[in-house]
């Protein structure tokens, strides 16, 4: 990647980096040494609208000659556009609205699809024809220079992937002998393990990667209670993640646009916690962890979907809250007055969050952390098949110089 973007300026070739998520972004400015943008903040203009909400166009693409790189495009997905549209749909449209513009998807086909696809579409050759009429021109790399050759990491990688890529349903197979950057470790080794991690590489560089959000709850309490010991709900330095978009808090010049789900924050504060319209939140003040250059920014935390083992807040519990907030409001005669009250309220667009030292595998997908712990998880011999395969290939190829294999099967070992 770095010497496609670096070499096309010698050829006449301007460039603009895409990338589904912000820490996807983030990476991706780390390796090629050039800016790069969510898909969502380079295509999409927010404008306020008339009832105090937002409204979301396609913006116009102002570029000629341009070759738009996407990477991690196995994310991109037919669904999360405009209106309820499409994403892929709307990024290609803003794409070849300009003068002379191409686009360039990579990824990796073994990789988790979006949820709820079998596929990723922007990397199905036969898709993209059928979808957009396009000549579409496939190449795959084969050498893999994210860790060194000599890695365990990549070793495990590369053999899972290659199962993948057969399409069978065999059961993995490690490797750990002779290499220090994979590491077996058993339940009764864990806490001392993420000590090390911990003291070695700091929260923000660390991470567990689970198969539910059941486990990632408990992993994210005992990790707060016994590693990191604090004691309270809620704490400075405490790492969250965003579960669910967030368009209120961020002035519209920001660079990362609006607050993302799966964007993760740091707490530097916390204030005051209270209860109201029937859940709890939280003031602080926090920053964004995979925008360095942004400010920090006061906000508001709902606290109910910390614990929850549903993705967000659900959506009867939305309009719970949207009922109970638009009470607030019922002296307001004017219907369209009264909803942009709603929409401006800071309780009804309170920050969904649950913390961030252990996620699950799609909440990771995109990013990287020099140190990751991967946990086998509930696994019985029937669930053992492709789909399970590529999970713990994304999640494997996650950590870039140390893994851990938390109680894995001791037949998944040569």
């Amino acid at each position: 990647m770095r010497s496609l973007v670096q070499s096309l300026p010698a050829l006449n070739g301007k460039t603009v980096l895409l990338a589904p998520t912000g820490r996807a972004a983030k990476v991706l400015s780390k390796y090629t040494g050039k800016q790069a943008y969510t898909v969502h903040k380079k295509i999409y203009h927010r404008k306020p609208v008339h009832d105090g909400g937002f409204a979301f166009t396609l913006m116009q693409n102002l570029h000629t000659n341009t070759i738009f790189i996407v990477d991690e495009a196995s994310m991109i997905s037919n669904s999360g556009g405009l209106n309820a549209g499409s994403l892929l749909d709307d990024l290609v449209s803003y794409v070849f609205n300009g003068t002379n513009c191409k686009l360039i998807f990579i990824g990796d086909t073994a990789q988790l699809p979006p949820v709820g696809l079998d596929i990723s579409p922007a990397l199905d050759i036969e898709f993209m024809k059928a979808s957009f009429y396009f000549q579409v021109d496939s190449f795959e790399l084969t050498e893999v220079v994210r860790q060194t050759k000599d890695s365990g990491i990549l070793t495990n990688a590369t053999t899972i992937r290659n199962q993948v890529k057969k399409d069978g349903n065999t059961k993995p197979h490690f490797d750990v002998q002779g290499f220090k950057d994979i590491v077996r470790l058993g339940g009764d080794e864990l806490e001392d393990a993420l000590n090390d991690a911990y003291n070695r590489y700091d929260a923000e560089d660390t991470m567990i990667i689970c198969r539910s959000n059941k486990r990632a709850n408990i992993f994210n309490q005992q990790i707060r209670a016994r590693i990191r010991w604090q004691k309270n709900e809620l704490s400075t330095g405490d790492y969250l993640m965003v579960v669910k978009n967030n368009y209120f808090w961020l002035p519209e010049e920001s660079k990362a646009g609006f607050i993302a789900n799966g964007d993760i924050i740091k707490l530097t504060s916390v204030g005051r916690i209270q209860e109201m319209h029937g859940f709890r939140f939280a003031d602080v003040r926090m920053r964004m962890i995979d925008y360095p250059d942004e400010p920090e920014l006061e906000t508001r935390l709902l606290l109910d979907t910390i614990m929850s083992e549903a993705p967000a807040l659900s959506q009867p519990d939305n309009k719970r809250l949207y009922e109970s907030v638009q009470q607030d409001y019922a002296d307001v005669a004017d219907r369209r007055m009264r909803l942009k009250k709603v929409k401006e309220d800071p309780f009804f667009n309170a920050l969904q969050v649950k913390f961030a030292y252990a996620i699950t595998c799609h909440k990771a997908q995109g990013g990287q952390w020099p140190c990751v712990f991967v946990e086998q998880g509930y696994l019985t011999d029937e669930m053992v098949n492709t789909e399970y395969l590529r999970w713990l290939y994304t999640a494997v190829s996650r950590a870039t110089e140390k893994l851990y294999l938390v109680n894995f099967n001791k037949d998944f070992y040569e």
